[in-house]
């Protein structure tokens, strides 16, 4: 699971970068910096004030940082970027003074994406069209059939997300490193003076991705503030939470991701699994062992936790604690203690 960053030169996507993960990127030489985002959660942080734990371990998300190196700066990108699962891409909406050329700029970089698909669709379909019928595998002929369909996608400048594609297509696909097909999240980094030009840049570009606006400027003076010195400040300001806060757990959803509980004195951890999954699954996102011996998931749901003050024992005489088996599927912000036998 990976969000990578994409932006022209200037955008302010290594800016972001450095405030959401606390990695220096604008003066790396490096091709790609990689780092780790807490994801804000107010379920998490009661919990951590309920238990006291020694220690704490929130949801996280990886971002890359990729920068534009060497002759042929796009394969480097693209060799970079290839196993991210999604992408978020930063439009300067502070140095250019009219919504039109941010849109000219974003569509300048979707574009790129949408050739470069394309060029991978033409390359492997010309291969194709040379191959014997017997030399032809089942998966490539089922991508035979498909790959005309995504370019006319592409052709029409259109990404790969808008071509209605199914899970079983999608998963026909998965041998090809397109990157319109991945989830988007597309963000307006704007002046301290303008705040209100994101919402403009959404209006106008009328996007079906999700849009959202950060000013770089101020969230980086905030990184630099303890908690009541960030209240204060965002209090100032009339803004509720920090943006890049939005930013992470929109990454975090769009990435088809959600996290469960383990809690105690000793520490209080926030899983992360993909949407769906089933408990002996999540098991074993604590240790194979767990899956391998999962007998039963003793679960309470965080708003039952918080509704019986906090106490697993109220829950539980209250009858709201729950034995579940093999087929249950885990829930965004379930407590979880798991049974096993190895």
């Amino acid at each position: 699971m990976e969000m990578g960053i994409l932006g022209l030169p200037q955008s302010g996507k290594s800016t972001l970068f450095e405030i959401m993960t606390g990695v220096k990127s604008g003066q790396s030489h490096e091709a790609v910096v990689r780092g780790q985002a807490s994801v804000p959660d107010e379920r998490f942080e009661k919990l951590v004030e309920i238990y006291k734990p020694v220690k704490v371990s929130p949801a996280k998300v990886p971002f890359s940082d990729v920068h534009a190196v060497g002759d042929h700066p796009w394969e480097a990108i693209r060799q970079n970027l290839s196993g991210a699962d999604g992408i978020l891409h930063v439009i300067d909406g502070f140095s250019l003074p009219d919504v039109s050329l941010s849109l000219d700029a974003y569509h300048k970089l979707e574009d790129e994406l949408v050739l470069s698909d394309l060029l991978i669709i033409e390359k492997k379909l010309e291969r194709l069209a040379k191959m014997s019928r017997k030399a032809v595998s089942p998966q490539e002929a089922a991508q035979n059939d498909l790959l005309p369909k995504l370019k006319d996608c592409l052709e029409a400048g259109k990404p790969l997300r808008a071509a209605g594609l199914t899970p079983a297509e999608v998963f026909i696909l998965r041998s090809f490193s397109f990157w319109t097909i991945k989830p988007e999240l597309v963000v307006v980094n704007v002046a301290e003076d303008n705040l209100s030009f994101a919402e403009s840049f959404t209006r106008e570009a009328n996007l079906p991705e999700p849009v959202l606006g950060i000013c770089c400027k101020i969230e980086a003076e905030l990184t630099g503030l303890d908690a009541a010195e960030q209240k204060e400040f965002l209090d100032s300001m009339g803004i509720a939470e920090p943006a890049f806060g939005r930013i992470i757990r929109t990454a975090f959803s769009l990435l088809g991701r959600i996290s469960f509980f383990t809690v105690g004195e000793d520490e209080v951890k926030a899983w992360v699994i993909p949407v769906d999954t089933k408990a002996p699954k999540a098991a074993g996102a604590i240790h194979n062992d767990f899956e391998r011996g999962f007998i039963k998931a003793e679960v309470m749901s965080y708003e039952d936790f918080t509704a019986h003050g906090g106490s697993a024992a109220r829950v539980k005489s209250a009858g709201r604690l729950r034995l579940e088996g093999k087929e249950y599927i885990v829930q965004d912000g379930d407590i979880i203690n798991f049974r096993f036998n190895v």
